[in-house]
């Protein structure tokens, strides 16, 4: 895609966001999960629409430039965008898990909640770019790290199904640890702030601690989501848009799903056939090409496997799991 055509996406993005997260959301308060869920279906409708425009770009041949591996018609594009944001949709939810954790441990008030993530969000963003970038870079260079990454999705797999619950333990986290080394933290909130004076110190907030726990989180989901994302396709325009809109509903997917996580305890079962479905297909690409169509109804059909089986299940289980927010 020419420069233009990106400089325009990033500031479609950064216009969505001062929008959604610098006015609508600006006061310090926890939104209702019905606006939460109105965030939601917007952020989504918009992921979904702008499919009807890489569609448009790529049928029509618009703005073409040497960063793809390969020439894509335009359903071919779109099929490639679709899968990649649906795939990321999906492991975000696990990163969703996650952020509840670590607001629960600290316990964020729900009112300061959306500042961690306003600033998680837009840090996300940007360190996706850069993963992307040399992601793109390594596979034009190197082929064979396709078989690596394949072999990463897999390994998480595995993790994923031997450990059934995630923990969370920020003094284990060796940011944090640097940060309360070099900076002194309050015990308690002053309002929204990250960072206070105090005789003339600047000390930290226990919502400073959340938020470096929260962006390092991401950095080990991007190391896993993003890989995933090369196994559908190899263009660094598909890949950095499908992943960013699928970042940029995080906050109200948040608020949507965080009090109802006890009732989609099979989903994070699915999430661990998705990855290792994705790392076998990526192992594969070399040899034998999976046809987007099947890649995204076997996630799709995966996906809604694990929600049946919450729904259904869920109910009857004599050991619920417990909500981070409870």
């Amino acid at each position: 895609m020419s420069i233009s055509i990106w400089l325009f996406f990033l500031l479609f993005v950064f216009a969505m966001v001062a929008l959604d997260l610098g006015v609508f959301h600006r006061r310090p308060e926890a939104p209702s999960v019905r606006d939460a869920l109105t965030w939601t279906l917007i952020w989504v409708s918009m992921a979904l629409l702008f499919n009807v425009i890489v569609y448009v770009l790529y049928e029509n041949n618009f703005g073409w430039a040497s960063l793809a591996t390969e020439h894509l018609t335009g359903k071919e594009a779109a099929t490639q965008y679709l899968l990649g944001y649906v795939l990321e949709k999906s492991l975000s939810v696990d990163n969703i898990f996650v952020i509840a954790m670590i607001f629960a441990y600290f316990r964020v008030p729900l009112a300061l909640q959306h500042r961690v993530l306003f600033w998680g969000i837009l840090g996300a963003v940007a360190l996706r770019g850069v993963m992307i970038a040399l992601g793109v870079a390594l596979i034009n260079r190197f082929d064979w790290i396709t078989y690596i990454f394949g072999a990463l999705l897999i390994y998480t797999a595995a993790r994923m199904l031997l450990l059934r619950e995630e923990t969370v333990d920020p003094s284990e986290n060796t940011l944090v640890r640097l940060a309360q080394r070099w900076v002194p933290v309050t015990a308690t909130y002053h309002g929204s702030h990250f960072f206070v004076r105090d005789g003339g110190r600047r000390i930290a907030t226990p919502l400073f601690l959340a938020l470096v726990l929260v962006e390092t989180s991401d950095v080990m989901f991007a190391v896993d989501s993003i890989p995933a994302v090369f196994a559908v396709t190899r263009d660094p325009f598909i890949v950095f848009t499908s992943n960013i809109f699928a970042i940029l509903g995080l906050r109200s997917l948040y608020f949507v799903l965080a009090g109802y996580m006890a009732r989609f305890r099979y989903l994070k079962s699915a999430l661990v056939f998705v990855l290792a479905y994705v790392g076998v297909k990526m192992l594969l690409s070399n040899h034998y090409h999976i046809p987007g169509e099947v890649s995204l109804g076997v996630i799709l059909g995966i996906l809604s496997v694990g929600i049946i089986a919450s729904i259904r299940g869920g109910a009857r289980d004599p050991h619920p799991l417990k909500s981070p927010l409870d």
